[in-house]
């Protein structure tokens, strides 16, 4: 390899970047500060990288800007947590770039690319942390001015910043004590390495043996694979088709398997073709299921198919909306939990988006609830810190007037929902749900799922902890007990309401015997117990 590459070379290093991450991604989960049980960094960096190459492959073209624009826009949409769009924007400003390029790619190019990338990074987050992807990206777009100076090719240019990259990493315990006090290196910063270190991997040959969502998890069905038929003004390929392959015949082999997936992707797109020489599993997106059908039958007999019009499907959604006239205001809001849900349905939330500190909707989740809802104007209340950034990227994504509420828990989700007045204007409205969501204190419990040290607090394997915003209050073996001593350093001499949301595992007696407590220690504060059915954390308190 030169000091050049072309738009092909920009294809495999921008998929290998992903199926490096996507390989890693519970080793950079791994790395979460916080000893609570949620998927985080890696896996919001992945999601995003997987929307991105998705969005990709469907792009038939190997020009540089093509490549770019598309790989750009499924960032974009797939944006996940606060690291899924800090690396969106990271791509964004590369591929902005590197666009304007016609046929190669320079040394000096993608530093200049790499500056880009930076640059818009910073830009996105309000208050900018150093010790964080913010800092490793900022070291190697400077590494990458001078490799791009003296590196005798793209390897070496690669290798250099990758190397840079990981050094500023090891210094990032420096920077931050909080993560000298967990003793690991930044999470995002760690995914960042590894998003280079798939380009690097491409130059050198050593490519990832992942064809993106084929066989990237090896339990993804065609349920993973979503339409959203309410946006499809134009759709390209009209017959959503899924079969099985059966009865396999003998003169089959893998590379018959791979060969059908290769012809399935000339004449469609949302390939799926999963499987082995016992079973396989096709879904795809076409104008000719005919002739999906009958490359199938070369190599063995089909079952279940299912064929399936969207062109109707979407003409008579678009009826059922256009019967109803768009309202000036909705609401969604990210709940997980049938009974968080209903809490949010009982106080007319539009549509809730189902997602939490275990799950983050991306921005397109948010930007596609958007487009459900019939209202001009739509108050959106991500009820999660790492959600945020997610719904206000997806303003960039749908053409509705999206008031994102930065909500950064349940308790302040449905205190701003209940200051709503739809007889006032979007900034009245919008001053007094911040007003309401100030004025209540939340709190969570849960286990710890592996030893540190938090906050000054030392947190073992399996203990319970009580949290106020990721922030360790207290510990214990207990439920009960620890619940109550997070409301004690929650609760302040003119509190008056105590709601216990209470969650998967535990039961009603449990959540009324926690009740009868607070109110012995507490006899001048309503208190009520409500079930939520969140996973992952036994109570969320709100205190107001």
């Amino acid at each position: 390899m030169g000091k050049t590459i072309n738009g092909s070379t920009l294809r495999k290093m921008f998929l290998n970047a992903f199926s490096l991450v996507e390989e890693n991604k519970k080793n950079i989960d791994a790395l979460n500060v916080f000893p609570v049980p949620d998927g985080d960094t890696g896996t919001n960096m992945s999601l995003t990288l997987k929307s991105a190459v998705s969005e990709m492959n469907a792009c038939e073209s190997n020009t540089i800007e093509s490549i770019c624009v598309a790989f750009n826009r499924g960032a974009l949409k797939g944006a996940r947590g606060n690291s899924g769009v800090i690396t969106s924007q990271i791509i964004k400003g590369i591929c902005s770039a590197l666009m304007s390029n016609e046929t190669e790619i320079t040394l000096k190019d993608f530093a200049k690319a790499m500056q880009n990338g930076s640059d818009m990074a910073y830009k996105a987050v309000t208050v900018p942390k150093e010790g964080t992807i913010l800092t490793i990206i900022k070291a190697m777009a400077e590494k990458a001015k001078q490799a791009a100076r003296s590196a005798k090719s793209f390897e070496d240019f690669f290798n250099e910043i990758i190397m840079h990259g990981e050094t500023t990493l090891q210094m990032t315990p420096d920077m931050l004590p909080v993560l000298k006090k967990a003793g690991v290196v930044d999470a995002g910063g760690r995914g960042l390495v590894f998003i280079f270190s798939g380009f690097y991997k491409a130059l050198t040959g050593e490519m990832a043996d992942v064809q993106f969502v084929d066989n990237v998890e090896k339990d993804v069905t065609s349920e993973d694979i979503h339409v959203n038929y309410e946006s499809l003004a134009d759709i390209k390929f009209a017959y959503c088709t899924e079969f099985f392959v059966i009865n396999i015949y003998e003169k089959t082999t893998d590379a018959d398997i791979n060969t059908l997936r290769s012809r399935l992707m000339e004449i469609g797109d949302c390939v799926l073709c999963i499987g082995d020489l016992q079973l396989i599993k096709v879904h795809v997106h076409t104008n000719e299921p005919n002739r999906a059908l009958g490359y199938a039958l070369q190599l063995g007999e089909l079952n279940g198919v299912k064929i399936e019009n969207m062109l109707e499907q979407n003409r008579q959604l678009r009826k059922q909306q256009e019967k109803v006239p768009d309202k000036e205001y909705g609401m969604i809001s990210v709940a997980a939990g049938e009974g968080l849900n209903n809490v949010f349905k009982d106080i007319d939330v539009d549509y809730i988006i189902s997602g939490g500190q275990t799950m983050n909707p991306s921005a397109n989740d948010i930007a596609t609830a958007a487009d459900k809802v019939n209202a001009k104007n739509i108050f959106v209340f991500p009820n999660n810190k790492n959600i945020i950034m997610s719904a206000e990227q997806a303003n960039d994504i749908t053409d509705k007037n999206l008031i994102i509420i930065p909500t950064r828990s349940i308790p302040e989700g449905v205190s701003a929902i209940l200051a709503f007045d739809p007889n006032t204007s979007v900034e009245e409205n919008k001053s007094n749900m911040l007003d309401a969501m100030a004025n209540v204190r939340s709190g969570s419990v849960t286990y710890a799922v592996r030893t540190t040290n938090v906050d000054g607090i030392d947190v073992k394997v399996g203990d319970i902890m009580g949290l106020d915003e990721h922030t360790v209050l207290t510990t214990g073996k207990d439920i009960i007990d620890t619940t109550v001593d997070l409301v004690d350093k929650l609760v302040k001499s003119d509190s008056s309401n105590i709601t216990l949301f209470y969650g998967e595992g535990v039961t009603e007696e449990d959540s009324s015997n926690l009740q009868s407590k607070l109110e012995e220690k507490y006899p001048d504060i309503d208190i009520s117990v409500v079930f939520g059915g969140q996973p992952v954390y036994y109570y969320i308190v709100s205190i107001e």
